[in-house]
């Protein structure tokens, strides 16, 4: 079964079991509402956990949950990434896709010339950045703009991109 990060317990919050969680998704209001199911992801299983309650806090949020109102029972749990199922995510519409859809995917440029796969996802501020792995040559950071990305297609596996001057030395 896949499972989607959507937050990381960075730390408890009172003695009343609330855990402080940094947001790891576009859409924290639909993942982090009461009676929704997370699954905190252990080393070896999943734990599902039920929110009783949520609060946001300036960039992050407060949840506590079913039978863990106590501070003891969710010591254990900081540090830990709470996830989805692959069932519970949204669908996207348009030209939006997930980071796992992307990444691994091979790219290639308007004259269907091999650039490389997609490896990695940056998101610095105000576009994603894909890190192209490349055979024998270092890796090429593209940003994710429309002016770049002409094409993705999932189904084939494939990215057209445009080396604007300047993104490829």
């Amino acid at each position: 079964m896949n499972f989607y990060e959507v937050g990381q317990i960075i730390n408890t919050h009172g003695i009343r079991g609330e855990v402080k969680i940094k947001i790891i998704t576009d859409f924290a209001d639909q993942r982090f509402k009461k009676g929704k199911t997370l699954y905190l992801l252990m080393p070896d299983k999943e734990l599902a956990l039920k929110i009783i309650t949520v609060r946001k806090v300036k960039q992050f949020y407060l949840l506590s949950f079913e039978n863990y109102q106590d501070i003891n029972l969710v010591e254990k749990f900081k540090g830990l990434k709470l996830a989805i199922k692959e069932e519970q995510q949204q669908k996207l519409e348009g030209n939006n896709f997930y980071h796992h859809q992307i990444i691994g995917l091979k790219v290639f440029d308007e004259n269907q010339n091999e650039i490389g796969i997609v490896s990695e996802i940056l998101s610095p501020g105000a576009n994603d950045v894909w890190i192209i792995k490349r055979a024998g040559k270092k890796e090429l950071l593209l940003p994710a703009i429309h002016d770049v990305i002409k094409k993705v297609d999932i189904a084939s596996g494939s990215i057209i991109v445009d080396l604007l001057d300047g993104l490829d030395d």
